[in-house]
């Protein structure tokens, strides 16, 4: 046995167990940390390193190519929890990126159905204010033409009713024309009449006298037989 062999197996041996709590401390606390974890990833590195190092300077290739694995391994998980990282960081940008810009077209849309909803309220306004005054122009019409179809009417019945008078004094003053020869007629008929009726009775008292002068003579001739 070389003599320089005996120091070097024993410094491994110590290094053995030297590593024991450590192994201890990775098994027991650093296991129930995330893989990914910073302060796992960083024992872990740190203790790859020694590991490596320790192999390295020991002539020991099964614990320097541990080392060299876990050192790896470490820096492959903080690389790939970076790229996460960064990942998750772009990602986050882009999720901000995309809400902003999708708050952007939403207001951009809002602020289009609000003005799109404005020109619609002014066009209904403008077409009832429109129709309003429509309504008003073609009440005015209607009241302009009753009021002028009412004058006519009324000028129409004030000049039937100074015809119908018209009329009605000609009728009197022609039926008056009319009736004078009429009446002159029929109040000589009633003054005949009248002197009938008078000759009549005057014959009749004469009558009445010739017949009470005959019995008078024959109640004369009578007495003196």
């Amino acid at each position: 046995m070389n003599i320089l062999t005996v120091p070097i197996t024993l410094l491994r041996f110590q290094y053995t167990i030297l590593r024991i709590p450590l192994q201890l401390v990775e098994d027991q606390l650093m296991s129930r940390l995330a893989t990914e974890s910073p302060a796992r990833l960083m024992y872990e590195r740190t203790l790859g390193v020694l590991d490596g190092a320790v192999g390295s300077a020991l002539g020991d290739r099964d614990t320097e190519r541990r080392g060299d694995a876990l050192t790896e391994r470490s820096d492959a998980l903080a690389r790939a929890a970076e790229l996460d990282e960064e990942a998750a960081r772009t990602e986050a940008e882009a999720d901000t990126a995309l809400e902003t810009k999708r708050k952007q077209v939403q207001d951009e849309q809002a602020a289009a159905r609000e003005a799109k909803q404005r020109d619609v309220e002014r066009a209904r306004r403008r077409e009832f204010e429109r129709k309003q005054a429509a309504e008003r122009d073609a009440e005015h019409r209607k009241q302009v033409a009753t009021t002028n179809a009412d004058q006519r009417a009324a000028q129409r019945t004030r000049a039937a009713e100074a015809e119908q008078r018209a009329e009605q004094t000609r009728l009197r003053v022609a039926e008056k024309a009319a009736g004078a020869p009429a009446r002159a007629q029929l109040k000589d008929a009633a003054d005949k009449q009248d002197e009938a009726a008078d000759k009549r009775a005057r014959a009749d008292r004469v009558e009445k006298l010739a017949e009470a002068e005959k019995d008078k003579r024959r109640n004369e001739t009578a007495l003196n037989g």
